[in-house]
């Protein structure tokens, strides 16, 4: 898999945890990331600890498009996975964003 910061397009979240779910939402990661690296347009994908924070995570996956992420994962059976896996441990839930590089 390519670098994700040359992908033409960058999602950002920050993925706030339950107090008290880290550890478990670690686990349910090792096993949602290979479901989006898996897919067509994906660069790449890399998840963050914040240290001030413990509990916020910053999920950065590498898109060869929007669509790539919006259309392709997001109506795709893998996301209900990763969905089912993950959406439970945020709260609230996050916002998610896709940035272009400028420079």
């Amino acid at each position: 898999m390519s670098d994700l910061l040359a992908a033409p397009v960058l999602e950002h979240a920050l993925l706030p945890v339950r107090a008290g779910a880290r550890e478990a939402f670690e686990r349910a990661l090792e096993q949602a990331l290979p479901l989006v690296q898996a897919m067509p347009g994906c660069r790449g994908v890399r998840v963050s600890r914040n240290l001030e924070r413990p509990g916020t995570y910053l999920l950065l996956i590498g898109w060869d498009s929007v669509e790539a992420h919006t259309v392709g994962f997001r109506e795709s059976e893998q996301y209900v996975a990763w969905r089912e896996l993950l959406h439970h441990f945020y709260d609230p839930f996050p916002v998610v964003e896709h940035y272009v590089t400028v420079v």
